[in-house]
């Protein structure tokens, strides 16, 4: 049996729709369990329960600060070695974001992983499209960003859930291996371009002003994460690219730049703002 933590957000429940078509025997973990799944809940280590679970798809509990993801992740692992799970795949961040507010997390989860005594894989993802897409502001000559000239190897949701289902589904043949999953580079001025509309960049001291300003809902630590990704597309370091995606989907990878659009276009004013604050909130 395969598990997938985290089932009810947006990768857990993509992942497990993905593992069902291919006829593996999956289900899901959550805190709040929908029907069949498994009641997970990290900051209860006692009540962490994977027997029976054969695989162990590890999506980051990373909706926190660094020393509570981490201790979350510690604990399911060390349930993983407890209940007899065979392998573990985890849910990473790209190498190329090391850089970013939330890579320690991963990387300090990886370390675990190696160090659990389990078979394991490491899935580095790169950063969604839809984040891409959710991450522009609107103004009303146009649209905005903090992103400047630079470009992101943006992945759309479902091509890294499909990975993620493809490796779970038959885990011993990625025992041991990392794999950095990017998509195509795509810039600001190429979504605004498509929706016909001017884009201006403006300063990484202007964007962190107008989060704290006009996302009071953001917790701390997340204006610094948003701000992190922003210079990070900004200054060149998320552009980079390679084929470990479209080799393990045996296809090529989805047009991250349709997807970033679709959510761009569902934000512009009068189309759903709200849509733009819950991609913000998820950056992993």
């Amino acid at each position: 049996m395969i598990l997938v933590t985290g089932a009810n957000g947006q990768l857990g429940s993509a992942v497990l729709a993905a593992l069902h078509t291919l006829g593996a025997p999956a289900t899901g973990g959550s805190r709040t369990p929908g029907g069949g799944m498994r009641r997970l809940d990290f900051d209860d280590p006692t009540g962490i329960d994977l027997a029976g679970v054969s695989t162990l798809l590890l999506i980051s509990a990373g909706y926190a600060e660094d020393d509570q993801v981490i201790r979350r992740h510690a604990a399911v692992l060390d349930a993983a070695v407890r209940d007899g799970v065979r392998h573990v795949v985890y849910a990473s961040l790209t190498g190329a974001g090391d850089h970013l507010a939330f890579a320690l997390a991963h990387r300090a989860t990886e370390r675990l992983l190696r160090a659990c005594g389990l078979p394991w894989t490491i899935l580095r993802n790169g950063l969604y499209a839809e984040l891409f897409g959710g991450l522009v502001m609107w103004a009303d000559h146009g649209m905005e960003s903090a992103f400047g000239d630079g470009a992101l190897a943006a992945v759309a949701r479902v091509d890294l859930a499909e990975a993620a289902a493809i490796i779970a589904a038959d885990p011993a043949r990625h025992g041991g291996r990392t794999y950095d999953l990017t998509g195509t580079p795509i810039t600001a001025a190429q979504v605004a371009d498509r929706l016909g509309v001017p884009h201006r960049t403006i300063g990484l001291d202007e964007y962190r002003r107008r989060l704290h300003d006009e996302m009071p809902e953001l917790l701390p630590f997340q204006p610094p994460m948003l701000v992190s990704i922003a210079t990070g597309i900004r200054h060149g370091f998320l552009s980079g690219t390679g084929s470990d995606l479209s080799d393990i989907l045996d296809r090529p990878v989805s047009d991250p730049l349709m997807t970033a659009l679709a959510v761009a276009s569902a934000t512009r004013p009068g189309r759903g703002q709200e849509a733009a604050r819950s991609t913000r909130r998820t950056t992993t």
